[in-house]
């Protein structure tokens, strides 16, 4: 195993307590992100996935749909951390870990590969980002409306590098007007909450404390910005669904009426 996908589950959650076990259209969030990681991953030999929970009833959740399932520290906070002691505690250390976020089950299908490729290739870390028309740009900023922590933009060098991340909605658009004339895509990208690191990137940003700007935003990925640890970010396609995570009974009632309107993208377990 080179490359280790873990989905974080933790029990605690201040705006949707015990949300890995919620029932999204008669399926949980934790089996909906088994099903969407499993079916990125296909027959790849080299990859490896785990729920890496603190909590036994979603441990026992995860296993009955066939995953593995490792037990971590209820002190872990972030995501991150919890990929981190998954990946300890495997037999072999892999080279790579996949911080595949469990409140996010809808993600682009080319999601996974691209950090996958982009890891291969010698960043020390990376994540997807999706450009925003102008349509996805005005859902966003309604979106905000109602729950003003749901969703993540990120701010992109040329090269791909990541120049920030933020909740609100970045950069700011002078002379938009013009600028929706002139060009179909506005130049807000939006974040995927999937992140691959090689695993001294990651045993590095953990060693390291939260940082002030960190906690204020609640995105843990500014830390790395802070400490100087490139992030590379990739492009890709946005899925069938709105992509932004599962925070609220309202973003429950919004993927639901999704659903029920297109169908359901979640792949059978």
């Amino acid at each position: 195993m080179s490359l280790l996908v873990v989905i974080p589950a933790r029990a605690a959650s201040s705006r949707l307590p015990r949300k890995p076990l919620r029932l999204i259209a008669g399926r949980t969030l934790l089996h909906r992100t088994i099903a969407m990681a499993r079916a990125a991953i296909g027959t790849r030999a080299d990859v490896a996935l785990t729920v890496a929970s603190d909590d036994d009833a979603i441990a026992d959740h995860a296993r009955a749909a066939g995953c593995d399932a490792v037990m971590t520290d209820s002190a872990i906070a972030t995501g991150s951390g919890r990929a981190l002691a998954a990946a300890q505690a495997q037999s072999s250390p892999p080279r790579f870990v996949v911080n595949l976020q469990g409140d996010s089950p809808f993600q682009p299908e080319g999601a996974l590969g691209a950090v996958i490729a982009a890891l291969q290739g010698g960043a020390p870390v990376a994540t997807p980002v999706i450009s925003l028309d102008w349509p996805a740009l005005d859902a966003l900023r309604e979106h905000k409306t109602r729950s003003p922590f749901s969703g993540t933009t990120c701010a992109r060098a040329p090269d791909g590098h990541a120049l920030w991340f933020s909740k609100t909605i970045i950069p700011a658009i002078r002379n938009e007007d013009k600028l929706r004339e002139t060009d179909p895509r506005s130049p807000v990208w939006r974040h995927v909450g999937l992140y691959g690191y090689a695993l001294d990137a990651l045993e590095r940003f953990e060693a390291c404390p939260p940082t002030v700007l960190e906690n204020l935003e609640g995105l843990e990925q500014l830390r790395l910005l802070e400490l100087g640890i490139p992030v590379m970010t990739v492009a890709v396609d946005p899925p069938r669904f709105d992509s932004s995570g599962i925070d609220t009974e309202a973003d429950i009632s919004r993927v639901e009426a999704l659903i029920a309107v297109y169908g359901d993208p979640t792949p059978p377990l």
